[in-house]
């Protein structure tokens, strides 16, 4: 059977840095028969899907093997999609437009799967970097330019083995796996349980309009590997670039509304009451703040999919809830003062 990868995002514009990703999996993956690459619908940075297309079409000229291009509406469900059956693939890992891979980190990483046999989640540390930090570099950007003291995801020292749940830890996974670049997991397992997802709210072309398609893997998570081990990988394998995406508006949204929901879907499934309490609290440390910032932007910021008595009021017995007003001028107070000294020490 022909090993294929899928590299899905919205890509306005495809870039070089796209494209030295595609260099990198393809020189870590020398037997890769065919890459497939989804485009997002939408407009952003005045590129079109259409103009994205094109941009890949020339890019595709320079790989040493078949490159298709699929116009789609959302890159994540399709992969989901086109995943289906191709169970000779032992393992997935979702990278996006935003992502970059380290140096040797396949190889890295299959080291680790091939020591721990027996897991069948691992969840990856990665970096993050804002955009910017790459942007004046030749291009394609060759990651030897990465600067050394980027922000890991985690900053846990140590790898640990524990079970799926052990997992949905502040300590480990502060967005609580909504980040899926950080997942990787055993095919069959993901495979045979992607009934559970809602076909009809999953195509639903609104962004982020319900939990479905705003991270159905979630549930999928819960059915295929709540009983599993799970590695935790402390060593960063990947650098996610922020300051590109186009939904940063619905930030806000995602985590005061949408992580909580994935809270209450892990307790549902598994999770301790203990981890539970505690994890949904630190989740609405931004709560009040982050409410204020979702009815000043309204629709653009998911407003129109608040659950008033559901998302707010409910949550008002976390401490955290009313915590977060103090927090946020605390940390406003921080930022001044910072810069006041800045300024005199210039």
């Amino acid at each position: 059977m022909a090993k294929i990868g899928l590299y899905g995002g919205g890509f306005k514009p495809p870039t070089r840095g796209h494209f030295e990703v595609v260099q990198k999996i393809i020189d870590e993956y020398s037997d890769l028969d065919m890459l497939i690459v989804l485009v997002g619908k939408g407009i952003r940075n005045g590129i079109s899907q259409d103009e994205s297309i094109l941009i890949w079409s020339i890019f595709k000229k320079y790989l040493p093997l078949k490159v298709r291009i699929i116009p789609i509406s959302s890159p994540i469900g399709e992969i989901y999609s086109l995943a289906k059956g191709n169970l000779e693939d032992e393992f997935i890992w979702f990278l996006g437009d935003d992502d970059l891979l380290v140096k040797d980190s396949l190889k890295y990483l299959i080291k680790k799967m091939k020591k721990n046999s027996d897991v069948d989640f691992f969840w990856v540390n990665s970096f993050y970097l804002d955009v910017k930090n790459i942007q004046n570099f030749s291009q394609p950007f060759d990651t030897k330019n990465l600067p050394k003291n980027m922000e890991p995801h985690s900053k846990i020292k140590r790898d640990i083995k524990t079970n799926f749940f052990g997992i949905i830890d502040k300590k480990i996974s502060f967005d609580y796996l909504l980040g899926i670049f950080v997942c990787v997991f055993r095919r069959d397992l993901w495979e045979k349980n992607l009934d559970i997802i809602d076909n009809k709210k999953i195509k639903d072309k609104k962004t982020w309009s319900n939990f479905e398609n705003t991270c159905f893997f979630v549930k999928v998570f819960c059915e295929a590997f709540s009983k599993s081990k799970a590695y935790i990988c402390s060593k960063p394998l990947s650098v996610n670039l922020y300051g590109v995406r186009e939904w940063v508006s619905l930030y806000p949204f995602v985590e005061i509304v949408r992580i909580p929901e994935a809270l209450d879907y892990y307790r549902s499934k598994g999770l301790s009451f203990t981890n539970y309490i505690i994890n949904k609290n630190y989740a609405l440390r931004n709560f009040f703040n982050f409410f204020v910032k979702i009815i000043i932007t309204g629709n653009n910021g998911g407003l129109q999919y608040v659950d008033f008595k559901k998302h707010f009021f409910f949550n008002l017995i976390y401490p955290n809830a009313w915590l977060s007003i103090p927090y946020f001028f605390c940390r406003k107070t921080k930022n001044i003062l910072i810069n006041i000294t800045k300024f005199f020490l210039k």
